[in-house]
């Protein structure tokens, strides 16, 4: 059962408060995780923004909220339109079906939240 989280940026800020003792814990696989995380967004034959709409796709198909809410964040900053997104969650329901479809439900959420506090 999907529980859709009241606000993104909550949900963001305590699952990144919450990984702190990871950190404190096992710094190596947390520095690790993130050097994998900066590979694998980096620029290269496919852009930034591309990577990132492929990884909110990807939050949608295994239903990760803390995934939509940091993805559609970083879509965000890197200038995506409420369109690119809408398009790479069409593609999300497509392959996943109604579970995908809910959370891409969530996932609009999450981006227009991002959107709106990026600008306030």
């Amino acid at each position: 059962m999907q529980i859709t989280p009241h606000s993104y940026r909550e949900l963001t800020h305590a699952v990144s408060s919450e990984l702190g003792s990871l950190r404190a814990s096992t710094p190596d696989v947390m520095k690790a995780f993130g050097d994998l995380g900066r590979a694998a967004t980096a620029a290269g034959a496919l852009d930034k923004k591309t990577k990132e709409l492929i990884a909110l796709a990807l939050s949608v198909a295994v239903r990760c909220d803390p995934c939509i809410g940091f993805h559609t964040q970083a879509l965000v900053k890197l200038g995506a339109s409420r369109q690119e997104v809408d398009e790479t969650l069409g593609v999300a329901i497509y392959m996943g079906g109604g579970p995908s479809l809910m959370y891409a439900a969530s996932a609009v959420k999450a981006f227009d939240e991002a959107a709106g506090a990026s600008k306030a």
